[in-house]
């Protein structure tokens, strides 16, 4: 962050000095776990699940930190955020000392982020949003940007009104691109993001069925990811899906430049001669209007094609040429953990761990790139499809369940291992569809999914793990990985 007194934080926020007269200068990161405090940074005193960050503030300072951001007094320097209104039920109350929810200090963090993306005037923000695959495009876009300038992009999902303002204020003098993933619970959520780091290019990846019981539809999902390019500045550019129409529509609601990208021909960057090799990684012709040239991708998933295509158009459009593009893509790597993350152990077992999340969209994708690895080679190798729940869903719960197993069927998967009651439909799907016996196994938990395939997943076999992460499938993965060192 840019360096600046407790005293300005003070004036940015609305906050009152407690304990300090306001000189000490923030010149370190800001952080909300103690353990990760560095010299000269501003701690973040946020009430959790288990414990209160504002009794941890002595000890921050203690660690290095020069003062504390917090909603009520606390025993070391602070700028105290002042209350806002927040809806508990139906009515609005003032949230700040007492109120456990961190939503004064979330606020004022929302501020402070605010004022510091808008003094860095050669910082150019860029803003991903879309139902799957936001994670991995925002890794690819960082990728393709830094060897044109710093470029800073959040961890894995760290995606809300927390790591949203937490990434932007990672930005300093020397920054010259910010890479922020957007999600959204509901309507305004996205807007809100926008208002707290105010994009210049904003790219929607896709609009699927992740989170439908609280949107209701699509075209809900869609109105809410929508805001995203509405925000966008007159000299903004708006990355556009051309191959999903839920996203092309989307070109109506904003003012800025809009760049249509994909595999359709409308595309003004587009993919042609896809290719997938034995480890379902893609290649294709990278078409634009600025020349053309191949890419190879290092990372896994044919879903990967749409994810490197807005990465290319924006990296396009702030100067790259098309060689350069394909190859920064060439070179990009997995960044985040839990996603299709391909390992294969001694005894030739791959295990596919993409178990940081699921909606039926991603599912779908990582079941077409478990079918093009098994099948690479001949004979083709035998299939595990292990799948947990995905949530969010709401009453499109049973039907996107089923939905799966019908699909893991008729893409001939040798084995689905179903993981917890939630995502029976899913086993009695593929029952219904082929008629399977023992082909579909439903397990009440990770450990039972993990002693099944100890006993029974043999040299050569391909393993792909997914499940929405609060199931923590990703033990299966791991536990099958660790089998294969011993």
């Amino acid at each position: 962050m840019i360096a600046l007194t407790l005293a300005e934080i003070a004036e940015i926020v609305g906050g009152r000095l407690h304990g300090t007269d306001g000189t000490p200068t923030i010149t370190g990161s800001i952080e909300f776990d103690t353990r990760k405090i560095t010299e000269g940074g501003l701690f973040l005193a946020l009430p959790g699940e288990r414990v209160d960050g504002h009794d941890f503030a002595a000890r921050a300072v203690a660690a290095g930190a020069a003062g504390v951001l917090a909603g009520r007094e606390v025993d070391a320097p602070a700028v105290i955020a002042p209350p806002v209104e927040t809806q508990h039920g139906n009515a609005y109350v003032l949230a700040g000392d007492t109120d456990g929810t961190g939503a004064a200090v979330l606020a004022a963090l929302a501020k402070l982020a605010r004022h510091v993306t808008d003094r860095l005037k050669d910082l150019t923000i860029v803003g991903v949003t879309g139902s799957a695959g936001k994670t991995s495009t925002k890794d690819l876009i960082a990728q393709v940007l830094t060897p044109a300038g710093e470029t800073i992009a959040p961890p894995g999902s760290f995606n809300n009104e927390l790591g949203h303002p937490w990434t932007a204020l990672r930005a300093t003098e020397d920054t010259r691109f910010l890479v922020l993933e957007l999600s959204a619970r509901g309507p305004g959520h996205i807007a809100h993001l926008c208002e707290v780091a105010p994009p210049k290019i904003g790219a929607v990846i896709n609009v699927g069925t992740a989170h439908l019981g609280e949107f209701g539809s699509r075209e809900g999902i869609a109105q809410a990811k929508g805001e995203l390019v509405e925000a966008l500045p007159e000299d903004g550019i708006a990355i556009l899906n051309a191959d999903d129409p839920l996203v092309a529509a989307m070109a109506s609601r904003t003012k800025a430049k809009v760049v249509l990208v994909g595999e359709d021909s409308k595309a003004d960057v587009r993919a042609t001669n896809v290719e997938l090799d034995e480890q379902a990684r893609a290649s294709f012709t990278l078409v634009s209007a600025q020349g053309e040239a191949h890419v190879k991708l290092g990372v896994h998933g044919p879903h990967q094609v749409g994810n490197a295509l807005t990465a290319a158009a924006i990296a396009l459009e702030l100067g790259a040429t098309p060689q350069q593009v394909a190859e920064r893509l060439g070179a990009a790597q997995r960044v985040s953990a839990h996603r299709m993350q391909v390992t294969e152990r001694a005894d030739g077992v791959t295990v596919v761990n993409d178990a940081y999340n699921a909606n039926p969209e991603s599912v779908r994708a990582a079941l077409k790139s478990l079918a093009t690895i098994s099948r690479a080679t001949q004979p083709a190798r035998r299939s595990w499809a292990v799948l947990g729940p995905m949530a969010e869903l709401g009453d499109d719960h049973v039907r996107a369940h089923d939905e799966i197993g019908r699909l893991a069927v008729r893409l001939d998967i040798n084995k689905l291992v179903v993981v917890g009651d939630a995502a029976r439909p899913m086993h009695q799907g593929a029952h219904l569809e082929g008629s399977w016996g023992e082909e579909s196994v439903l397990v009440p938990d990770a450990d039972a999914a993990i002693t099944l395939l100890r006993a029974e997943v043999r040299p050569g076999d391909v393993v792909l793990v997914k499940a929405s992460n609060a199931y923590r499938l990703w033990r299966v993965a791991e536990a099958l990985l660790e089998a294969g060192n011993q």
